[in-house]
C-alpha cells in the first residue's frame, strides 16, 4: 500500500462522524429516541436540502454528486464529503437532523438559537453535566462574546501593545480560516449519528475548524508576546497553551460541530500561519502607528478582503463574521493610529522590560472591573447605534425591502457595509474613544 493511499485511509477515518458520535457518547451525550426514529424515513428532509434559505427552520439531507464523482476522504460513515462546487450550498444548514422526541430522565440540552437562519439545536440526553458546562465554556472562547471582551481587557488594563498584536494576528488567522472553508467546502459532520448541540454555525463549511485555529493562534501568541516581556515562568506559558487549546478543540467535537480531521487541520493550519506571519507583526503594527497614510491602507484593505471572501460562495454565517473581523481589525487599528499621533498613549520603552506584575490591590482590581464594565457598556451603545443606522440605510441605497431585517442581511450590499462599518467603530471605540473617556475621567 502506497503512503498516498495510507494518508488517504487515515483522514477518511479521523473523518468519520461515527469518531464524534462515539466520544459525544463517551463523554455522556446522546440522541434522544424520538429524533432516532424520524431519522429512519428522511424522504422530505433530502427534498428540503436544495430548497433557498427562509427563516423557517430546515433540515439538509446529503446531495449526490454526478454519477462517477470520487468519494473525499471520509465518505464512508454515512457521510459523503463535499467537493468544491458540488457541496451543499452555503448558508444551508450541515448534516441530517430529524425532530427531537420526549427528554430521557438524565436530562435534556440544547444549546442557542440561530437568529439568522431560525435554526434550532438539538435536543440531548446529557448525563455528565460538569462536562457539558465544561465545553459549552471552552466553545464560547471562539465566539463574539469572548472576543468583543478579551481583546478590550487586554488594551484596556494589561498591555495594549499586545492587545493590538494579538488583534493582528487573530484578523490573519480567522479571515484565511473562513476563506479556506469556502474554497474546500466540505460539509458538516453527518447527523444522525453525531448530535447537533450547538447551531450557530452550523450553516458554514466544515475543514478546517477556525475554532480550532483561533484556540491554538491565541494563546500560543499571547506566550510569544508577552514572555521576555513581562516576567513570569515559562512553564505558566506551556501550560496555558496546552489547556486552552484542548479545550476549545474537544469542546468542537463534543457540541457535534467538527471531525476529528477538521481539529486537527485547523491547529496546523494556524500554526503554519504563526510561523510565516508572526515575523511580521511588529512590523505591521508599527506600520499601522507610524505610517502617514496607514488609514486609507488600512481601511482599502481591509474592506477589499472583505469583497473577495463574499464572492467564494453563497451566503451564509461566515460572510457577516468575516466582514466582522475585518471590521474590528481596520478599527483597531485606525484607533491606535489615532491615539498614537495625538500623542494620548505610549507604550512603555525598551529599557523598561521586561515589566514587572504590579501587586494586586482592592483598587487595582476595582479599577480593572470598572473600566472592564464602563468601557464595554459604551462599546455595545455604540454597535447598537451604528447597528440601527447602516441596515436601514444600506437597504435605502441599494433598494433592498428592509421590513424582514434577517432576509435583508442575507444581501452582500447590506450584510458588508453594516458589519464593516459597525465593527469598525466598535474597534475604533476599544482603542481610541474609550481610553480618552477613561483618561477624561481619572479612571487611568
Amino acid at each position: 500500500m502506497s503512503l498516498r493511499q495510507l494518508l488517504a485511509g487515515l483522514a477518511g477515518r479521523l473523518q468519520d462522524p461515527q469518531r464524534v458520535a462515539g466520544f459525544q457518547r463517551l463523554c455522556g451525550v446522546e440522541a434522544l429516541p424520538g429524533r432516532l426514529a424520524a431519522a429512519a424515513a428522511p424522504g422530505e428532509d433530502e427534498r428540503e436540502a436544495d430548497a433557498p434559505l427562509t427563516g423557517e427552520r430546515r433540515r439538509r439531507g446529503r446531495r449526490p454528486g454526478p454519477p462517477g464523482d470520487p468519494q473525499p476522504p471520509g465518505g464512508g460513515g454515512g457521510q459523503r464529503l463535499a467537493k468544491p462546487g458540488g457541496g451543499s450550498p452555503n448558508g444551508v444548514p450541515n448534516g441530517l437532523a430529524a425532530e427531537p422526541g420526549p427528554a430521557p430522565r438524565r436530562g435534556a440540552a440544547a444549546l442557542r438559537r440561530n437568529s439568522l437562519t431560525g435554526e434550532e439545536g438539538e435536543l440531548a440526553g446529557v448525563s455528565n453535566w460538569p462536562l457539558y458546562y465544561l465545553f459549552c465554556f471552552g466553545t464560547e472562547l471562539g465566539n463574539e462574546l469572548f472576543y468583543i471582551t478579551f481583546f478590550p481587557f487586554w488594551v484596556w488594563n494589561l498591555d495594549p501593545l499586545v492587545g493590538r498584536r494579538l488583534v493582528v494576528i487573530w484578523v490573519l488567522v480567522m479571515y484565511l480560516g473562513q476563506c479556506t472553508k469556502d474554497v474546500i467546502r466540505w460539509p458538516r459532520p453527518a447527523s444522525p449519528p453525531v448530535v447537533k448541540l450547538e447551531v450557530f454555525y452550523n450553516s458554514e463549511y466544515s475543514m478546517p475548524s477556525t475554532h480550532a485555529m483561533s484556540g491554538t493562534a491565541i494563546p500560543i501568541s499571547m506566550v510569544l508576546l508577552t514572555y521576555g516581556r513581562w516576567q513570569y515562568p515559562l512553564t505558566y506559558g506551556l501550560i496555558l497553551i496546552a489547556c486552552w487549546c484542548s479545550l476549545v478543540c474537544l469542546s468542537r467535537i463534543y457540541m457535534g460541530m467538527h471531525s476529528i480531521l477538521d481539529i486537527i487541520a485547523g491547529v496546523l493550519y494556524a500554526i503554519l500561519i504563526l510561523a510565516v506571519f508572526y515575523p511580521f507583526v511588529d512590523l505591521i503594527d508599527t506600520f499601522n502607528q507610524t505610517y502617514r497614510y496607514a488609514p486609507f491602507i488600512i481601511i482599502g484593505l481591509h474592506l477589499a478582503l472583505g469583497i473577495f471572501s463574499f464572492t467564494l460562495d453563497t451566503w451564509s454565517t461566515s460572510r457577516g463574521d468575516t466582514a466582522e473581523i475585518l471590521g474590528s481589525g481596520a478599527g483597531i487599528a485606525y484607533g491606535s493610529h489615532v491615539t498614537y499621533n495625538l500623542g494620548l498613549i505610549s507604550d512603555p520603552s525598551l529599557d523598561m522590560l521586561p515589566l514587572a506584575r504590579p501587586p494586586l490591590t482592592v483598587t487595582l482590581f476595582g479599577k480593572a472591573v470598572l473600566r472592564l464594565f464602563l468601557g464595554m457598556v459604551i462599546v455595545l451603545i455604540v454597535r447598537d447605534i451604528m447597528k440601527k443606522i447602516t441596515i436601514p440605510l444600506a437597504c435605502k441605497i441599494f433598494n433592498i425591502p428592509c421590513d424582514d431585517v434577517r432576509k435583508a442581511r442575507q444581501h452582500m450590499e447590506v450584510e458588508l457595509p453594516y458589519r464593516y462599518i459597525t465593527y469598525g467603530m466598535v474597534g475604533f471605540s476599544i482603542t481610541f474613544l474609550v481610553p480618552q473617556i477613561f483618561y477624561f475621567i481619572g479612571l487611568f
